[in-house]
């Protein structure tokens, strides 16, 4: 039984975490799982983007505490290598994912939605670190200090605080919240809204904004400039140019 499950819309990808008697609770099964579909995803040519979501009230609730609480030190880190090689590979996909946290959003589960591009959040999402016992172990201590702060991320780790989505976007760790009927409409209109784009520059956007964030400014614009003078030789760009020159808002992109 796959944990994960994924539905094409068009041109986006729908993942779903699907173990909701469980929360969607992260076990070594639902991390291969999302491994393979991340694989999917980034070789189908038809999916542009992809929406991150959880089955049934979780986003996910965690890693799950039934299957570590036997590890010992070997396995503890084996679990977190794999997790955070899952989380890695989600994060650098070439395509943008969209995080639609519906529901509990702790530990692993903070850690997911970090990982992907933009985060947006149900009135009913819940945040935190509340690790019980041990450090995170997918990504949360690198990855929520540059999203929030240092300050902010020591706070949130440090006390194990759970937070909810209102204290979540004020301190920018989602963008946007939402009555939970309209969060996976207000996704997928924003998935839409990248699609039409020119996917050439929203892969090579993406790549310049990750890279970017891990080095110094200096290096992070060569890599800008590189990838402006790749989408110059693009069809994409002269059908841009041409419909701003033109004065007209219909696009025909071809990706190429």
């Amino acid at each position: 039984m796959a944990f994960v499950k994924l539905e094409k819309q068009g041109h986006v990808g729908v993942i779903t975490i699907d173990r909701p008697e469980a929360l969607n609770a992260l076990n070594s099964q639902v991390l291969t799982d999302l491994e393979a579909v991340i694989d999917e995803v980034e070789g189908d040519g038809e999916i542009y983007v992809a929406i991150l979501t959880g089955a049934g009230r979780s986003f996910v609730a965690g890693a799950d505490i039934g299957e570590m609480k036997g590890f010992s030190s070997v396995d503890g880190k084996k679990f977190g290598v794999h997790g955070g090689s899952v989380f890695l590979k989600l994060e650098n996909m070439s395509k943008p994912v969209i995080a639609a946290v519906n529901g509990f959003a702790l530990g692993g589960g903070c850690e997911l939605s970090m990982a992907c591009d933009i985060r947006l959040a149900s009135e009913k999402a819940k945040f935190g670190q509340p690790e019980v016992g041990i450090t995170p172990g997918f990504g949360g201590t690198q990855r929520l200090p540059r999203i929030v702060g240092v300050s902010k991320a020591m706070e949130l780790i440090l006390t194990a605080k759970v937070i909810g989505a209102a204290e979540a976007k004020s301190i920018g760790l989602v963008s946007e919240v939402y009555p939970p009927e309209e969060l996976m409409p207000k996704a997928m209109e924003m998935a839409e809204a990248i699609c039409a784009n020119a996917q050439i520059a929203v892969c090579e956007s993406k790549r310049c904004i990750r890279m970017g964030m891990q080095t110094d400014i200096q290096t992070g614009s060569a890599f800008e400039a590189e990838a402006f003078g790749v989408c110059c030789g693009t069809e994409d760009k002269n059908e841009g140019m041409g419909a701003f020159l033109e004065k007209r808002a219909e696009k025909h992109f071809q990706n190429r």
